[in-house]
Order: C-alpha cells, then sequence, then structure tokens
C-alpha cells in the first residue's frame, strides 16, 4: 500500500466526493510550485490523470493547452483505492475524455506480480560507501577513525550507522570493546 501525505490524502478524498471524480479546486493551502510537486507526485504514482477539458463549458482546469481547451485532474481506481474507496466498474467517463481503450492491462491490475523491492546499494566514491568499507574490513572501525576518514562529526557517525546503514539499508552493525581501541563498531563481510 502506498503511503499518502495529509495532503494527497484530502485530494483524493474531495475528488472522490465530486461528479466524475474531480479532483479541481485543489485545497487553498496549496498554491504554486507547492501544488504541482503534489500533483505531479499523484500523476506518477497514478493517483491521478490528466484528462481534456473544454474551458467554454466552464469546466474546472488544471492547465492550459490552447485553443480554449486544457487537462483537468481525476482521480483514478488506484487514488480512491489508496484511501479505501472501492471504485465504481460502471464510472462513466468524464467530461472530454478522450482516451481510447488501450489492448495492455492496467497498471493496477491484481493478476500482475508485484516487482521485488529494490535493494538499495550506496553509490561508489561517497562517504556512506567509505564507511562501509570501513566497517566491513576485520579489524572494524572506531567512531574516532570514521570522523577522521569522513569529517564527520561523531553524532553524524552514529546517525548514519542508525539510519542509512541498519534502517535504509538492513545492515547489521555489531560492535564491542577493544583493549587499546575502544568501541569498535564493525559489519559482517559482504
Amino acid at each position: 500500500m502506498n503511503k499518502l501525505s495529509d495532503t494527497q490524502a484530502l485530494i483524493l478524498s474531495a475528488a472522490a466526493q465530486r461528479p466524475e471524480h474531480i479532483a479541481l479546486p485543489l485545497p487553498e493551502s496549496l498554491r504554486g510550485g507547492a501544488a504541482a510537486k503534489v500533483v505531479g507526485a499523484m500523476l506518477a504514482k497514478g493517483f491521478l490523470e490528466e484528462v481534456d477539458t473544454d474551458m467554454r463549458k466552464g469546466e474546472p482546469m488544471w492547465r492550459e493547452t490552447g485553443d480554449g481547451h486544457g487537462v483537468t485532474l481525476i482521480a483514478t481506481d488506484a487514488g480512491l483505492a489508496a484511501i479505501g474507496i472501492e471504485p465504481e466498474d460502471a464510472n462513466p467517463a468524464p467530461a472530454g475524455a478522450t482516451d481510447a481503450p488501450t489492448e495492455e492491462a492496467a497498471p493496477d491490475s491484481p493478476n500482475e506480480p508485484k516487482a521485488a523491492p529494490k535493494t538499495r546499494t550506496p553509490r561508489e566514491g561517497t562517504k556512506q560507501a567509505t564507511l562501509i568499507a570501513m566497517l566491513r574490513a576485520p579489524d572494524g572501525a572506531t567512531i574516532g577513525e570514521i570522523m577522521a576518514a569522513t569529517g564527520w562529526q561523531s553524532h553524524t557517525v552514529r546517525g548514519a550507522m542508525a539510519g542509512a546503514l541498519k534502517k535504509k539499508l538492513g545492515l547489521e552493525v555489531t560492535s564491542a570493546k577493544v583493549e587499546n581501541r575502544g568501541r569498535v563498531y564493525k559489519l559482517p563481510a559482504a
């Protein structure tokens, strides 16, 4: 299930209550670049769809395409499902919709297997890659050694190990006190 921001949920909830699931007007607090960013993300996720509209008929418009025409935004079945609303099977096409049916299955069709999530890997030459290499060394690394190699402060080193390595990359960072060295952190060899 996709996580929705409060603004995205608000837009989809309002669209679900409007005829033909039109997402316009957007909330008053959402303007300019922020509106474009939120709508762009929702279009990319398939929660909203742009359809042709005729401004002369007074239909709400997201952006103008010229000659008295523009596009409006409608909530898709995936968008409605994201807020827990079952899409209507017999939903008529919105006014001005010109999308012809295609032979391809819808991207959200339930019979398609879901792609496995991408495993995150750090880019070569980054400070995070340096941190991982140091922790994978047979002797591991201390906070001080990592600070010297990366230029980070101690709290940044600890945060990178807890956040980036443990939470995001799912790596198991271990630590042990070593005599004459202090606390040494290690990662299992790759």
